[in-house]
C-alpha cells in the first residue's frame, strides 16, 4: 500500500492508497491532532499499527518549506527527514512535500464537485494553475504543463511584503510594522492573522464591539471562528467582525491576483484551505474579484482567468497520494 499524510499545524491526516488503481481512493482515513508534545513518528506508527497494511511507500505533505528532503513544520516544533522517516516507519521509498504542493497535485485529480466556481473566465488547454490557501497560514503554489501533464511546484509567496491597496490597508501596514517588523500577506490574510485585523480596526475606532461579542471573545480559545461567524451573520450585530472579514477578502484577491500574474494562471486560479471553506458566501459577494482583478493595464488578462473555490476538505490527502502514486511507480 501507499501512505499518504496531510500533516497541518492541528491536524495530521492519514490515508492508506492501493497503488494498482489510477485514481486516489483511500481504502481507510484517519485523522490525529497534530500535538506538539507528541511526533509524526508516533502518530503513523500508531496508524500503522491499528490497520496492520504493509506500506511500501509513503508521501507527506507538510505545511512548511521542504528543501533536499528536509522540512521544518511552520507551526509546530518538528523537523522531518525522508532518510530518517524511512529508517523509523520501516518504509523503503518516503516523500516530503509542501502542503500546498500536495494540494496544487490534487487539482487535475479532482472532480467537477469538488469545485465551487467564482469567476467561469476563458480557461486556456495546458495553461498554468495557481494555487492559494489562507488556513493557519497562508499557502501558495502553483502547476505548469510539461507538454503531457501538469507538474506542481511549492512556493513562500505568502511571506512576501504586504503592499496595501487602500488608505484603510496603508493604516494597518504602519500599525503592523511597528508590531511586528516585516509584514508579509500571511500576517494579513491567514486565520491566525484574524484577530490581529480586528484588533487593529477595533483599536483605531473603526467600529464598537458590542458587549455580546466581547463575552464570547474572552471565553473562546480561537477569536478567529467567532470573528467570521459573527461577520457572516445574517442579523449583522457587528460591523467590526463584517469589517474584519471584508478587508481580509479584499487582500486575499489582491495576492491571489499577484500570484496569478506572476505566473500566467491561464489555466485557472484555485482557493483552497479551512478559512476558505468557510468564507464562501463572502468570496461570492463581489469584493474578492473586485481586489483580483484590480490590475491596470493587465485587468483584461486577469478577467480572462478562472477562479475556482475547492470545497473537498481532504485535498492535500489526496495531492499527497496523486504525486505518492506517482513517485510509487517511478
Amino acid at each position: 500500500m501507499l501512505l499518504a499524510v496531510d500533516v497541518g499545524a492541528t491536524k495530521t491526516r492519514l490515508g492508506l492508497f492501493d497503488p494498482r488503481r489510477m485514481k486516489p481512493e483511500a481504502s481507510v482515513e484517519a485523522a490525529f491532532p497534530s500535538d506538539p508534545s507528541s511526533s509524526l513518528d508516533a502518530i503513523v506508527k500508531e496508524f500503522l499499527e491499528r490497520e496492520n497494511q504493509p506500506v511500501t511507500a509513503a508521501c507527506f505533505g507538510v505545511a512548511g518549506p521542504v528543501a533536499d528532503g528536509k522540512a521544518k513544520i511552520t507551526n509546530l516544533p518538528w523537523v522531518l527527514e525522508e532518510s530518517a522517516l524511512s529508517r523509523t516507519l520501516g518504509i523503503s521509498k518516503v516523500k516530503l512535500l509542501n502542503d500546498l504542493e500536495a494540494t496544487a497535485w490534487a487539482v487535475p485529480c479532482l472532480d467537477a464537485q469538488d469545485f465551487d466556481l467564482l469567476h467561469e473566465g476563458y480557461p486556456v488547454q495546458g495553461g498554468n494553475m495557481a494555487v492559494i490557501a489562507p488556513g493557519t497560514g497562508l499557502g501558495e503554489a502553483y502547476l505548469a504543463w510539461d507538454g503531457r501533464r501538469h507538474h506542481a511546484y511549492a512556493s513562500e509567496g505568502g511571506h512576501t511584503d504586504f503592499a496595501p491597496q487602500s488608505v484603510r490597508e496603508e493604516e494597518m501596514l504602519r500599525d503592523f510594522r511597528e508590531r511586528f517588523g516585516h509584514v508579509s500577506y500571511e500576517r494579513i490574510c491567514s486565520g491566525q492573522a484574524i484577530p490581529d485585523v480586528y484588533g487593529f480596526l477595533k483599536d483605531r475606532g473603526y467600529a464598537e464591539e458590542p458587549p455580546w461579542l466581547t463575552a464570547r471573545l474572552k471565553d473562546a480559545a480561537d477569536p478567529t471562528p467567532v470573528i467570521i461567524h459573527a461577520a457572516l451573520a445574517e442579523e449583522k450585530d457587528s460591523e467590526l467582525c463584517a469589517m474584519t472579514l471584508d478587508l481580509f477578502v479584499a487582500v486575499l484577491g489582491a495576492e491571489a491576483g499577484n500570484l496569478a500574474l506572476k505566473i500566467m494562471a491561464t489555466g485557472g486560479v484555485y482557493l483552497a484551505g479551512g478559512v476558505v471553506f468557510h468564507i464562501r458566501q463572502a468570496l461570492k459577494k463581489g469584493r474578492f474579484m473586485e481586489a483580483f482583478l484590480h490590475k491596470g493595464r493587465m485587468s483584461e488578462l486577469m478577467g480572462r482567468m478562472p477562479v475556482h473555490i475547492i470545497i473537498n476538505p481532504r485535498v492535500a490527502l489526496i495531492g499527497a497520494a496523486c504525486r505518492g502514486l506517482q513517485f510509487y511507480r517511478e
